[in-house]
């Protein structure tokens, strides 16, 4: 029942339908005694009362302040825990070549193929332009990378020709994974600048794929279509 809910916090972009959410799913984690998550959604419920809404305006995805929240907030997500940070390859060529209302209308639809099959608590912020971050928390190395491979693949082979003949739309990403059992925790914020050193191994080895590191060899790897 939670997860269904936090399901439709996630599709939910209306800052009065996500503030009753967030108040309705933190009585719900309060009644299992999970304090901590229900403390959570009930700082959310309050900083949408007061300030506004945790939604990007255009993609409908969460916000840069969102994701604050969660890389400095006093409660952040155990390990295992996974970041990724994606960037749309070439999108300057998108605007240039046909404008900025597609290229709103690609940002729009990007959020939404990265948004889908995610699994519960997992999240999607829109980090800035068109940089987004997927949020992967309670899963291990292995299927962090095939969530994250397949979101990629979704928007490699999306129609996009349909919106405009001749667009085409890729994205790269790099994933940085904290193991449960691994010494100190790495922080958020750490983890998220580690994903931002592996986005750029991504695009240099040629874009469309995401790099992460194997934790047996510490090698550099590149997913690939």
């Amino acid at each position: 029942m939670v997860a269904e809910d936090e399901g439709a916090l996630r599709r939910s972009p209306h800052p009065p339908d996500l503030l009753r959410l967030h108040e309705a799913i933190a009585g719900l984690f309060a009644t299992q005694g999970d304090w901590r998550r229900a403390y959570q959604h009930l700082r959310s419920a309050l900083d949408i009362a007061r300030d506004g809404s945790l939604r990007d305006a255009l993609t409908s995805s969460y916000n840069r302040r969102y994701l604050d929240e969660r890389l400095y907030g006093p409660f952040t997500d155990a390990p295992p825990r996974a970041i990724a940070l994606i960037d749309l390859d070439r999108f300057k060529g998108v605007n240039d070549t046909y404008g900025h209302l597609v290229g709103d209308r690609v940002l729009r639809r990007v959020a939404d193929l990265l948004q889908e099959e995610l699994p519960p608590d997992a999240f999607c912020a829109r980090y800035g332009g068109e940089e987004f971050v997927l949020w992967l928390p309670g899963v291990d190395a292995g299927h962090a990378v095939r969530i994250v491979d397949a979101a990629r693949r979704r928007v490699a082979r999306h129609p996009w020709s349909e919106l405009q003949p001749g667009l085409r739309v890729t994205i790269s990403a790099g994933l940085a994974h904290e193991e449960a059992g691994s010494g100190t925790p790495t922080s958020p914020e750490r983890q998220l600048r580690r994903a931002d050193s592996l986005l750029y191994a991504a695009k240099r080895a040629g874009r469309n794929k995401v790099a992460y590191r194997d934790r047996q060899s510490t090698r550099l790897m590149t997913h690939s279509e």
